[in-house]
């Protein structure tokens, strides 16, 4: 990441302030969330304030279920606003206020044209190959012209001639001819705002310095600014940030990982703080760095380390940091994580799971697992119901000298008084020596015998975690089936 681009981000004497504008027509996208972090981050470096706006002016894909989605994707990553949320909509006569002050000043107008006028001017437009842009029709006309009660939107009058400049914290400095800008609806001709407006009025009226979003925004910003200036407002700082694409440089789909927060969370296994990382380090980079728990993360986050190319969403990457903060996390945090999806597996309820065997089980679980559910798998063999399911595997190791060698086990085990990891072992390595076996050859069909598979984590761990009485019965099991 370069940080050669950046330019001030900050404006002087005013607090940070930043913001995370959802539109709740689904689920929080692994973007979106990147969005909110690096949001989040700016103001908390800076000492700020984080906020959170629901535009919800898409009345008809606006839903409930996708706003709850937000909230929750939110909190499980800890990017919770600083402020109650604002939803959009409900500041609706706010955004028609401002686009009146607009027209009493100047610096809008009203636009008659009806809806087959410019269908044809666009078809006119095409057939010349030149930009699909309104044409200014009713900039300068006087609205007496207009039929009475003819219906009418109010518009922005857009400078003409001339530039406008954007030095953007991340892409650098950006510039615009002004004569590429249209005469944008500022309000419909049912008198409701439009997204654009209502933007700019809800940032203002929030206090926000500095706009982080995804860089398919930049054009926007040049026809936003047009608002701000034309009300006299602060500019905030603008920062545009590449969008994430997929593992194959092609925009970001399900196929690469594009998915809600919460399928990270419930069908991946996936912690916050592995997901928290992983969204940091896709585009921002602090030298060679690649675990930054959330503290170093707000230490050292600044604009300018966000780079100007798109970043590549690689699920492995993202596997290997949960495997890391699998084995940072608590045993007793991550057993109540688990406890759920062994329930789920074993059709049980989860009040009859165990927490404290597998809170017990954690230090022979996680060092290898990658995901919550991995564990889970791993942890199956201690609540599997006897007589155990075997699969095809397992079987094919239990043969007649396998359930000799499990019944000389029994015999070795059944008069420890002590069911210690040591003695355990101490007990398990003469059975091995006395039958002239290698370890190995004796923990397989064991491993088999009392898990019914032939992985599982180490088979000293696996007697002790099971108890003394389970170990026994689990293989007395296998020691008296009949014969093969």
């Amino acid at each position: 990441m370069s940080g050669n681009h950046c330019v001030s981000a900050t404006i002087e004497n005013v607090p940070v302030v930043t913001r995370f504008a959802p539109s709740p027509t689904g689920f929080l996208h692994i973007g979106g969330a990147r969005t909110a972090l690096f949001n989040w981050l700016f103001a908390r470096h800076h000492g700020g304030t984080f906020l959170l706006r629901i535009e919800d002016t898409d009345r008809a894909r606006s839903t409930e279920e996708a706003i709850t989605a937000i909230f929750d994707g939110l909190d499980w990553l800890g990017l919770t606003s600083d402020q109650e949320p604002v939803f959009q909509f409900a500041r609706a006569a706010r955004h028609a206020q401002v686009a009146q002050a607009m027209l009493e000043g100047g610096h809008a107008y009203r636009c008659y044209a009806t809806p087959e006028e410019l269908a044809e001017l666009r078809e006119q437009q095409r057939a010349m190959k030149q930009p699909m842009r309104y044409d200014g029709r009713w900039r300068d006309r006087d609205p007496s012209e207009a039929p009475d009660g003819a219906p009418f939107v109010i518009r922005l009058k857009a400078p003409q001639s001339g530039e406008t400049v954007i030095e953007d914290a991340v892409q650098g400095r950006v510039v615009v001819q002004n004569a590429e800008l249209d005469d944008m609806i500022l309000l419909r001709s049912d008198g409701t705002p439009t997204y654009m407006l209502a933007v700019v009025v809800d940032d203002h009226d929030m206090g926000v310095t500095h706009v982080i979003r995804g860089d398919d925004h930049l054009n926007n910003a040049f026809r936003q600014l047009c608002i701000i200036r034309a009300m006299g407002w602060q500019e905030p700082v603008y920062a545009h940030i590449p969008l994430i694409h997929g593992s194959d440089g092609a925009k970001l789909s399900k196929r690469h990982g594009a998915l809600g927060v919460d399928s990270y969370r419930d069908d991946m296994g996936m912690l916050p703080e592995a997901v928290l990382n992983y969204l940091l380090r896709l585009g921002w980079g602090h030298g060679d760095e690649e675990f930054i728990p959330i503290d170093r993360a707000i230490a050292l986050f600044d604009l300018g380390g966000v780079g100007r190319s798109p970043s590549r969403f690689d699920i492995k990457k993202l596997e290997n940091l949960n495997g890391h903060y699998i084995r940072e996390a608590e045993d007793k945090r991550l057993a109540a994580l688990v406890a759920p999806r062994v329930a789920e597996r074993t059709g049980r309820d989860v009040a009859d799971i165990d927490t404290a065997l597998l809170t017990a089980a954690m230090a022979a679980l996680k060092p290898r697992a990658k995901t919550l559910d991995e564990i889970a798998d791993g942890a199956l063999f201690l609540f599997a119901n006897r007589p155990l399911d075997f699969d095809e595997k397992a079987l094919a190791l239990l043969d007649n000298d396998a359930r000799a060698l499990i019944g000389t086990t029994v015999d070795a085990l059944a008069p420890l008084q002590s069911w210690t990891a040591e003695a355990i072992e101490e007990a398990i390595r003469h059975v091995a020596e006395d039958a002239g076996l290698g370890l190995g050859k004796v923990a397989q069909p064991l491993r088999a015998a009392l898990t019914g598979r032939t992985t599982s984590p180490g088979i000293f761990d696996v007697l002790f975690l099971l108890g003394k009485e389970e170990t026994l019965s689990r293989l007395s099991d296998v020691r008296h089936a009949p014969a093969v």
